[in-house]
């Protein structure tokens, strides 16, 4: 089996406790994972984090390969090796979340130019914000550690809480509604306000959707989405 590795990040009281935890989850030994101490409680991110915090990485030929956890859309895709920019990515995202009071269980993996990360937990409110403007902040910065990490350009995918991948389902309907809307009665339909994010989102989406053409409008803070039947153009 090729080499690979998959990470977590744990918090503690103490850096064996933390420490622990993560082995157990990665269900492997000492010996088969590296651990990396991110904070010994002293201080964390702006002096806010106040547990000791690991990031363990596990070798999964030393893994038994029942004890593996794949990401992707195949279950068996092993994604690519572990970079120096998914690494500094990973450990940003740990930091900022420390340092606003947020301990919980983070995974990621590679595919091509993208950097999943994901991070579940209780109390997630705080890194998501209002309408997910705090989880888009943190998803720019981190964009930005990873890319100063790579020389080929990356793409940083971070959700905290499943708020994104539900927040994308919603985006989704609106979507396929407000397309429909703009079929039946032949007219531009505007979407509600969104952010960039969101906003890409849709026109990606609504891509795949003949018939209709997209584009936006508004001042950013009050932008939104035009959906637009294709015949009203000709």
């Amino acid at each position: 089996m090729d080499y690979m590795e998959k990470s977590v990040v744990k918090t503690g009281k103490t850096v064996e406790e933390a420490k622990a935890a993560a082995l157990e989850e990665l269900g492997v030994t000492e010996d088969q994972a590296t651990i990396e101490v991110l904070n010994e409680n002293e201080g964390g991110f702006l002096g806010l984090g106040k547990q000791a915090e690991v990031k363990v990485t596990a070798n999964v030929e030393d893994a038994s390969e029942e004890e593996v956890v794949y990401y992707g859309d195949d279950e068996n895709y092993e994604g690519d090796a572990v970079s120096e920019a998914e690494d500094a990515a990973v450990s940003f995202v740990a930091e900022v979340l420390s340092g606003i009071g947020i301990h919980g269980n983070m995974d990621s993996y590679r595919e091509d130019d993208t950097i999943y990360i994901s991070v579940s937990g209780a109390d997630c409110g705080a890194a998501i914000g209002r309408h997910g403007e705090t989880l888009e902040a943190i998803t720019y910065m981190t964009n930005l550690i990873a890319n100063k990490h790579s020389e080929e350009r990356v793409h940083v995918h971070l959700d905290v809480g499943g708020y994104r991948k539900h927040r994308e389902r919603i985006i989704e309907g609106l979507a396929d509604r407000a397309a429909s809307k703009a079929l039946r009665y032949n007219k531009d339909v505007a979407m509600e306000p969104m952010n960039p994010a969101e906003r890409r989102m849709v026109h990606s989406y609504l891509q795949g959707v003949e018939g209709v053409t997209t584009h936006s409008e508004g001042d950013e803070s009050n932008r939104r989405v035009i959906v637009s039947p294709v015949s009203a153009q000709e």
